[in-house]
């Protein structure tokens, strides 16, 4: 709109229509009331009231090609900038006989224009087509050449009318006088600038929706130019929150993990709060937080990790662990996470833990101490097994029974295992505080046990494949007795009958004298040991034992195999480890030395000197292996190389008891209880000093506990590293965990099968029943090169290793077995192959608990 014309306010005509006898309708027409003009915009000039004033337009809507409505075409450009922009003009790509010519033009020069003259040029032929004249204010001012003329109206022309009172209702006659001029409606005030422009907006905005897009877009930035600090505040407010877009959930989530992976996992938890959907997807990610624990370095290989996770699974099934009402479950890697990180730091960072002490068993000596679902258990050579609270040091029962000092426990839910002097082992009901099961046959101390579940285990066949089964098929016990055996027994169940041995409620009787055969619990009797048993480690079918013949012994404990003689030490073995998924075993003797063995040879991997006495103690981890010993000292080794990382030399005394995991270790010698960091062998801090001596220590999660002896009494020492808030889901000494319930969930017929089997032994040919397999040949070699002997083939038809087994379910498996998910394993569409790709021979499926998943696997 040019300055030269002045805006006017077209009236619509108005139509009465009155009846009488005839209908005669009026038309009265008004002519259009002239409104006053505008005075010119004030122009900003103050860029702090004005922030936007000399902010640069975006070159893509600087310059860019227009095509009129009727067709003609011409360049804009934004002259607000001076001249020199005018004809400032991008270098054209050429070249020796060509030249490139831009998108926007054709070769030929256009016409230039600004903004002013284009939208004139696009609000022109609008008002020209539009039928209603009260959908603006229409210039009265003469139109330029080239403007098609107006329309006539095809109405007849009335004579002039005029109203004398503008309240009186109009006349349905015709008026001799036409209408008064428009000059005596307006005063000769000063125009009203608020009324004008309101009047001017509807031309304005039907202007706008007919502009082009890039128009539209230089003609708001030109507004918001000459917009105000608060006029801008108003509309950051409108179009933050329209325009913000929640990319997160917009990208496919391999790309959403991928932008995540590139973040601190503190923003990566502040990000996780920002809203439903993004904690959705953080906490739903396991390859993130997998990703975020390498990066964090608390990954210890995946195996722990996968157990942890199996173990979250497990929990929610049973409804252990608190379920969110209103937020989606998180991954078990983030939960591990979360509780790796507070085990790092709590432990050093929580300078005043809660601690609390109580008096237990006397002044007897605590000879095991156990943290197991809530429970502190102990027991002590007063023959006694006591189980506190860690909350609040109540004593919660008293489980009395054996007849001398109780040297092994072993707990798996509400079940406990003891081992005593007496020569009994004895099982208890936690719930209840029942001795429900009384076993006989041992006919000395025993000294060690362990609880062996079933978990899916690799085990390497012929050809080098490798298959995962799941053994044992049901729970044992495996004792080991200074009788020189081993003797392995099924885990009753609650519901299963309660056994006594012999003698049990005799005290005159000797247990020693029940026959074991007699107790339908008991599976095999192992022997081959000349001397006592001191230590024994199981897992899946492997059974490490060390005695004080100086040997290890590795045995199967579903066919009762005795698989290695491992000779090498000079001295007692005292203490033995196992690492089924690395196929490896340690062990530690009075010759100052620790071994490391390959089961899978039989050799001796590794000698690891520098104690100087008997190497009493040893703890095996995914990235350490610590040894404890008589002469005061600790050591780190690392159990793949062999190589020594730390010596921990601060005690004075020998070490009585420690227990580390991939962060610390706690060691107790001397009367001092002793906190050290695993990674760089230094103290963190003394737990308690000035005290006769520690007799055991244990610690998970937040939880630790220690038994010492304050002259004269026996105290029980808890702390609490953790707070109120805080999700630590502690990780057991072992690695297992025992919420799996899979054997629990197996339907009644496959669980008698079971049972069936495991007292039924394998149908053998009887030509081959005389055939006994030969004794394992005991090594003599130099010390500095000790090499276990294999035990001598044996005819496969008599004994298959892995094939043959006690405990084989029946030859059909139920549904329920073949459906079953395992954790960690690759689908069925991933493990397909070939037919010609299947080994010929492969386990029966009537001999393992579900159907084996098959990989090659080159032997080394």
């Amino acid at each position: 709109m040019t300055h030269q014309q002045r805006p006017s306010l077209v009236l619509a005509p108005s139509v009465n229509t009155t009846t009488v006898v005839t209908t005669t309708t009026t038309t009265t027409t008004y002519a259009p009331i002239q409104l006053p003009p505008l005075p010119p915009p004030a122009e900003p000039k103050d860029p702090r009231e004005y922030p936007l004033l000399h902010a640069n337009f975006p070159s893509s809507i600087k310059r860019f090609p227009l095509v009129f409505p009727n067709g003609s075409r011409a360049t804009f450009r934004d002259g607000t900038d001076g001249e020199g922009d005018l004809d400032e003009e991008e270098p054209i790509p050429s070249g020796k006989g060509w030249t490139m010519i831009r998108p926007d033009s054709t070769g030929s020069s256009s016409k230039v224009v600004g903004l002013v003259e284009a939208v004139e040029r696009y609000g022109r032929k609008r008002s020209h087509g539009a039928d209603n004249m009260m959908e603006g204010v229409e210039p009265t001012t003469e139109r330029e050449t080239h403007t098609p003329p107006r329309k006539k109206a095809r109405a007849t022309h009335l004579p002039p009318i005029t109203t004398l009172n503008a309240a009186a209702p109009p006349s349905p006659l015709p008026s001799p006088h036409g209408s008064p001029p428009p000059q005596s409606i307006w005063p000769s005030a000063p125009p009203n600038l608020a009324l004008t422009t309101l009047l001017t907006l509807p031309s304005l905005l039907s202007h706008f929706t007919s502009l082009p897009q890039p128009l539209q877009s230089h003609f708001l930035l030109t507004l918001l130019r000459h917009s105000p600090l608060p006029v801008l505040r108003t509309l950051h407010s409108i179009l933050t929150p329209t325009l913000a877009r929640d990319f997160l959930t917009l990208l496919p989530p391999e790309l959403a993990s991928h932008v995540l992976s590139f973040l601190p996992y503190s923003t990566v938890v502040r990000a996780s709060r920002v809203s439903k959907a993004w904690r959705a997807i953080i906490d739903s990610d396991p390859v993130l937080w997998s990703d975020l624990l390498k990066s964090a370095k608390i990954w210890f290989g995946g195996v722990t990790e996968q157990a942890f996770a199996h173990s979250i699974y497990a929990r929610r099934r049973l409804n252990i662990l608190p379920t969110p009402q209103t937020l989606p479950l998180s991954h078990p890697y983030k939960m591990l996470f979360k509780s790796r990180q507070l085990t790092r730091t709590r432990w050093v960072d929580n300078e005043n833990p809660k601690h609390r002490s109580f008096t237990a068993h006397g002044s007897s000596v605590v000879t095991c101490l156990l943290l197991s679902h809530g429970r502190i258990i102990s027991a002590s050579d007063d023959h006694s097994i006591h189980v506190y609270s860690p909350l609040t040091g109540e004593l919660l029962q008293m489980l009395d029974g054996h007849e001398g000092g109780v040297w092994a426990l072993a707990a798996c839910k509400d079940t406990l295992v003891s081992g005593s002097t007496d020569r009994t082992v004895r099982i208890w009901n936690l719930a209840t505080g029942r001795c429900t099961h009384i076993f006989g046959g041992h006919t000395s101390t025993v000294r060690c046990l362990a609880i062996v579940k079933p978990e899916w285990i690799e085990i390497e066949g012929e050809g080098g494949v490798i298959t995962k089964e799941k053994w044992p098929k049901r729970s044992v016990i495996v004792t080991g007795s200074r009788d020189h055996s081993l003797r392995v027994w099924v885990l009753p169940r609650p519901s299963d009958p309660e056994y006594r041995c012999y003698g049990a409620d005799d005290s005159e009787a000797d247990p020693a004298d029940e026959d074991a055969d007699d107790n339908p619990y008991h599976k095999m009797h192992l022997e081959g040991h000349d001397h006592a048993v001191r230590a024994l480690a199981a897992r899946g079918r492997t059974l490490v034992s060390g005695s004080y013949d100086c040997t290890v012994r590795i045995w199967d404990i579903v066919t009762g195999e005795c698989k290695w003689v491992l000779v090498g030490h000079t001295q007692k073995v005292y203490s033995v480890v196992l690492d089924i998924h690395r196929q490896i075993a340690c062990s530690g003797s009075m010759d100052g030395t620790v071994r490391v063995w390959n089961l899978r040879t039989g050799q001796c991997q590794h000698t690891l000197t520098g104690h100087t006495s008997l190497v009493g103690l040893l703890g095996l981890s995914p990235s350490h292996l610590v040894s404890a010993a008589a002469d005061s000292t600790l050591r780190i080794w690392d159990p793949e190389s062999g190589e020594l990382r730390h010596t921990l030399a601060a005690h004075t005394g020998a070490i009585t008891c420690f227990q580390h995991d991939e962060f610390k270790v706690l060691s107790g010698s001397d009367g001092t209880l002793k906190m050290w960091n695993v990674r760089d062998g230094s103290v963190v801090r003394d737990l308690l000093t000035g005290i006769q001596g520690v007799w055991q220590v244990v610690f998970e999660g937040r939880w630790c506990v220690a038994a010492s002896n304050r002259n004269p009494a026996t105290v029980l020492d808890v702390w609490d590293f953790g707070s109120d808030e805080d999700e630590w889901i502690g990780e057991p000494p072992s690695g297992f965990y025992d919420d799996d319930t899979e054997e629990e969930d197996e339907v009644e017929e496959i669980e008698q099968a079971d049972i069936d089997a495991m007292d039924q032994d394998l149908e053998v040919e009887a030509s081959e029943e005389s055939a006994e397999p030969e004794e394992p040949r005991e090594c003599v070699r130099d010390c500095s090169q000790p090499l276990a002997v294999e035990v001598e083939d044996v005819p496969m038809e008599r004994v298959e290793g892995i094939r043959a087994s006690k405990w084989a379910p029946p030859s059909k498996p139920s549904g329920h077995q073949r459906n079953r998910p395992v954790l960690g394993e690759p689908s069925s569409r991933a493990l397909s192959h070939p037919a010609d790709s299947i080994p010929s021979r492969l386990p029966p499926i009537n001999e393992t608990p579900t159907r084996p998943r098959i990989r090659q696997k080159q032997r080394r």
